[in-house]
Order: C-alpha cells, then sequence, then structure tokens
C-alpha cells in the first residue's frame, strides 16, 4: 500500500499536478525568467482553470521562444498569426497581444530596478507573506497586496494582470505560501 502524502486538495491525484504542486507551488522564486513564464502563462490562464495551462506549458514554452523576454518583445504581425494557428496554446489575440507587450514593459522593468525579481518582491516587502489556512475555503482569490500589485503593473504598462491574476502570479511563485497547514510542503 502506498503511503499517501499529505497535500493541498486543489492538485487532486493527477500526476502533473502533484508534480507541479510539490515542486514549484509556492517555492520562492526569484530567477527573473522564471518570473517572466510565470507572468505570462499566469496572464493566458485568465478565465481558465490552471491545469488548462500546466497541460499546454511546453507548447507555450516552444511557441514563445522558451520565454525569451527579448524575443517575446519584438514578435510583428506574421508571428500573432503564427500563434493564433497554434492549437498548442491559448488561441487569444488579446492575451498573445498583451504578452508582447508585457515583454517589452518587463525589459524596461528590468532596466530600471536591475532585476524583475526587485521589482516584483516589492510588493511583499521582499519576504514571502506565510498564511495559515486549514482548509480551501479559507483561501482568498484577490488580497490587498495583489490589488496594490495589479494597479501599479497597469500603471506600468502591463495588460491582463488583475488582482486574481496577480494573486495566483503571488501563490505559484511563493511571495504568498497558501499551502494548508497540514500540506507536505507547508513548512518547506
Amino acid at each position: 500500500m502506498k503511503d499517501i502524502i499529505p497535500r493541498c486538495p486543489w492538485c487532486g491525484v493527477d500526476e502533473l499536478y502533484t508534480e507541479y504542486h510539490d515542486n514549484e507551488w509556492g517555492i520562492p522564486l526569484h530567477d527573473d525568467k522564471k518570473l517572466f513564464e510565470f507572468l505570462l502563462l499566469e496572464s493566458f490562464q485568465a478565465g481558465l482553470s490552471w491545469i488548462t495551462i500546466l497541460r499546454k506549458r511546453e507548447n507555450f514554452r516552444k511557441a514563445f521562444n522558451n520565454f525569451e523576454p527579448k524575443k517575446v518583445a519584438i514578435y510583428d504581425n506574421e508571428k500573432v498569426s503564427n500563434l493564433l494557428q497554434d492549437s498548442g496554446i491559448i488561441r487569444n489575440r488579446a492575451k498573445i497581444e498583451a504578452a508582447i507587450n508585457n515583454a517589452k514593459v518587463y525589459l524596461a522593468i528590468q532596466k530600471e530596478y536591475g532585476t524583475f525579481d526587485n521589482y516584483i518582491w516589492q510588493f511583499v516587502d521582499y519576504t514571502p507573506i506565510i498564511n495559515q489556512w486549514e482548509n480551501m475555503s479559507e483561501v482568498p482569490s484577490i488580497t490587498e497586496e495583489a490589488t496594490i500589485m495589479s494597479k501599479q503593473l497597469k500603471k506600468d504598462g502591463f495588460k491582463f494582470i488583475g488582482p486574481t491574476t496577480c494573486y495566483a502570479f503571488m501563490q505559484a511563485t511563493g511571495m504568498v505560501n497558501d499551502h494548508l497547514i497540514d500540506c507536505h510542503k507547508y513548512n518547506v
């Protein structure tokens, strides 16, 4: 009989989801390129389930030049047309155009702050917020920090980056620890 590892219930038993939960979600992330990847993926996720994005993640990596912001920032109309034909990703013109825009803004932020990490982590005072949720019904989808982040990112020129998207980004990149207290990743 297999040992059952206590996890946050949102990931269920899907192997892709449990792998993501155990090895990425909620772990403080400071690598600029990975932060850019999550920023783009979270904006594509708006209105969809995260598992949909996770299942298409490798396709997104191929379609978006392995999330190289300098390459994404110079995509032209021909590239947008090609992406709209790519069934391996979310084919939404507004989200694709937002990704290109966001790559340009990301590069400007990186130049101004030295790293995107320096910029984005300021919204949690450079320290992860550690919550103590006992069940999923307690976990919010929006917080004051996410709302502040969203407003500033929009002011700085980012698109498709509302407070719900910002909070999901914060959870994914470990800016906030929303693992339930009985999850094996809570204290890691």
